[in-house]
C-alpha cells in the first residue's frame, strides 16, 4: 500500500479514537527511516492553553490504535507505531495551522538566504500559496513560499 493511502486509512481509523480521548489527529506519516518503517500519528488538542496533549492521551490513543491496527491489519509491512504531540516547535504545514497560529512567533528555514540568512524569525502576519509574511524588528519580510523549507513555531524561553 502506498504511503499516502496508508496515511489516509490510518487517519480514518485513528481520529475517532483520538476524539474519544479529548484530542484529534493532526497528521499521519508513514515512511521508511533507516531499516524500519515508522507510522507516526501526531495528535493535538484545540486549546493548548493547558499544556497541550498529555502523555496519558498519547498512551491511550496508542494502545487503542495499536489494537485496532492489529485487528484490521491495513498495512502490509512491518512498522513501528509512534503516537505523539506536535511538540512546542511544531511545524506548520497545512493552511489550518497557519490560520490557527497567526500572530505567533515563527522560525522560517529557507532553501536560499534572504537578507543574508537562511533562518528568519518573526511574528506570522499572513500566508498565501505564493508567500509568507512575517514581522521582524518592526518591518514586514515577504518570503516566497517556494523558498521556505519549513515553518515552525518559535521556542521562546
Amino acid at each position: 500500500m502506498a504511503s499516502k493511502k496508508v496515511s489516509e486509512t490510518v487517519f480514518e481509523i485513528a481520529n475517532p479514537i483520538a476524539l474519544s480521548h479529548g484530542c484529534f489527529v493532526d497528521d499521519v506519516e508513514f515512511k521508511k527511516e533507516g531499516a524500519d518503517f515508522v507510522l507516526r500519528v501526531i495528535i493535538d488538542v484545540e486549546d493548548d492553553s493547558n499544556g497541550g496533549v498529555s502523555i496519558d492521551q498519547c498512551e491511550l490513543v496508542s494502545r487503542a490504535l495499536s489494537d485496532i491496527l492489529d485487528e484490521q491489519d491495513p498495512i502490509d509491512k512491518a512498522y513501528m507505531l509512534e503516537v505523539s504531540s506536535p511538540g512546542i516547535d511544531r511545524e506548520l504545514k497545512k493552511e489550518k495551522d497557519f490560520i490557527r497560529f497567526m500572530g505567533r512567533e515563527v522560525d522560517v528555514k529557507l532553501y536560499k538566504a534572504i537578507e543574508g540568512s537562511k533562518i528568519l524569525s518573526g511574528k506570522l502576519i499572513s500566508r498565501t500559496s505564493e508567500e509568507i509574511i512575517i514581522e521582524a524588528d518592526g518591518k514586514e519580510i515577504k518570503i516566497p513560499a517556494s523558498d521556505a523549507a519549513s515553518v515552525r513555531l518559535a521556542v521562546i524561553w
